[in-house]
């Protein structure tokens, strides 16, 4: 049984066009998925190759490109009058003041981005000039709010309490040295380096050395919560 055609369209989430649809002319014959992470090089007497430390995860990148025609109807209308409703999404919004986030799908995939970049590229004229085909190369960067990224159960910390030792080389990798490297490092965010502190009946930063022995305790829900709420009402 042929399954129906399903048309990739993309969903305006935010502002002032919320909920607004912009279905592609043409399906995409392709489309790409980068994914990434930072490291830190820390170099180390005697090695010949520096210690590398995982840092952050680097937002997905989605790209295609996506064909317009206006020629093979026999309408032959200027095709940037259709290819305009994509460029405006990368405009800033009135009510946002910047450019809206915005849902690609097709079929059982999505990407929620922004859209970082549009080339519009020219390819189909009729006698007076008018551009009747074009192909538009355009790449989203993947948005998530922080109330995501922290309800993200990957992003949680271990439910057990645990012991670090600061500076110290474990395996490949060295311990962070601070606590909001610590914090960064064990809840994904390095704000939460108070709970660590008063977890330690830690009150000078600077009295830590490296080689000091810190308790991790695991973030519970509510502290995430209150975070969350501060930074609603701030």
């Amino acid at each position: 049984m042929t399954k129906p055609l399903v048309k990739a369209k993309i969903k305006v989430l935010e502002g002032r066009n919320k909920d607004a649809e912009v279905e592609v002319h043409f399906n995409p014959t392709e489309y790409s998925v980068e994914y990434g992470a930072s490291y830190q090089e820390t170099p180390v007497p005697g090695l010949s190759n520096p210690i590398l430390q995982f840092v952050n995860g680097t937002a997905q990148a989605l790209s295609m490109e996506l064909l317009f025609d206006t020629y093979t109807d026999g309408n032959s209308a200027d095709v940037s009058e259709v290819t305009r409703r994509f460029t405006d999404l990368i405009g800033i919004d009135a009510d946002t003041h910047a450019p809206p986030r915005v849902e690609f799908t097709w079929g059982g995939f999505s990407f929620r981005a922004v859209i970082e970049k549009i080339s519009q590229r020219f390819t189909m004229f009729v006698g007076d000039g008018t551009p009747v085909r074009a192909t538009l190369s355009v790449s989203f960067k993947q948005y998530r709010t922080v109330a995501e990224q922290l309800e993200d159960p990957r992003r949680n910390s271990a439910d057990k309490t645990k012991h670090r030792v600061l500076g110290k080389v474990e395996g490949y990798r060295p311990t962070p040295k601070t606590l909001w490297q610590l914090s960064a490092e064990e809840y994904g965010e390095p704000r939460f380096w108070r709970q660590i502190a008063r977890a330690n009946g830690i009150e000078d930063l600077r009295a830590l050395r490296p080689g000091d022995a810190v308790l991790v305790p695991p973030l519970e829900d509510f502290a995430t919560r209150e975070t969350l709420s501060g930074r609603r009402n701030a």
